[in-house]
């Protein structure tokens, strides 16, 4: 589905429409679609951090508080010039609870991508990040993106209680057989008995410790 995307005419863009210019759409509820990507991280570092480093050889992500990124969501155009900088993003982490409203959740999917297919237009690599909460939203968590390309999962948080990792599953189940990724970057913790099916799918993935395990292990050494 497409859609010419323009503003009206003395009306403020309270709803960044200027995000989704360009964008085709997948769902009843038009999330805007992603193109493809193939490139896999070797680094990458919070969008906190990236906004004062120089380690331009990394991906940004935004696997922190969505307090810490939603300057991103009201002013884009003032970190497009630092993103760029950078080998490319993930797509920014806006929260789905299971205990939000679910029109909130279906509104922070929708964000990630419309961010997501602006930092696109304007000639970022953006890996697509999927989050999902229970499964009202894992169809909605895969809408927009393009199967056989590389995905990111956060898991940190989400994998030390027993009901919490059940949820991460069976998302993660759906996750993959809708989109059957080249390869999986995982943010957090990655238990081979979650993961090792993937694995044996031919499914690569490439796991990066969150700042909280790489603390933990500094604490430990």
């Amino acid at each position: 589905m497409s859609r010419i995307n323009s503003t009206r005419n003395g009306c403020r863009d309270v709803f960044h429409a200027f995000l989704i210019k360009n964008a085709n759409y997948d769902s009843l509820l038009e999330i805007p679609c992603l193109k493809l990507e193939t490139q896999k991280p070797n680094k990458v570092i919070s969008f906190t951090k990236a906004l004062r480093s120089t380690e331009y050889d990394a991906w940004v992500h935004f696997y922190e508080d969505d307090a810490n990124f939603e300057r991103l969501w009201n002013k884009p155009h003032v970190y497009l010039p630092i993103l760029k900088k950078f080998k490319g993003v993930i797509s920014p982490d806006f929260s789905v609870y299971r205990d939000m409203p679910l029109v909130m959740q279906y509104w922070n999917i929708y964000r990630s991508r419309a961010i997501a297919h602006w930092l696109q237009e304007n000639g970022v690599a953006v890996i697509p990040n999927i989050r999902f909460g229970d499964k009202r939203t894992y169809k909605l968590s895969c809408a927009g993106i393009t199967k056989h390309g590389v995905i990111a999962v956060g898991s940190h948080g989400c994998m030390k209680l027993v009901v919490e990792r059940a949820y991460f599953q069976r998302g993660l189940n759906y996750v993959i057989e809708s989109l059957k990724p080249s390869a999986l970057i995982v943010y957090g913790a990655m238990p081979q008995e979650v993961f090792a099916p993937y694995q044996e799918m031919g499914i690569e993935i490439l796991q990066f410790d969150s700042e909280f395990m790489q603390s933990r292990k500094a604490v430990d050494a």
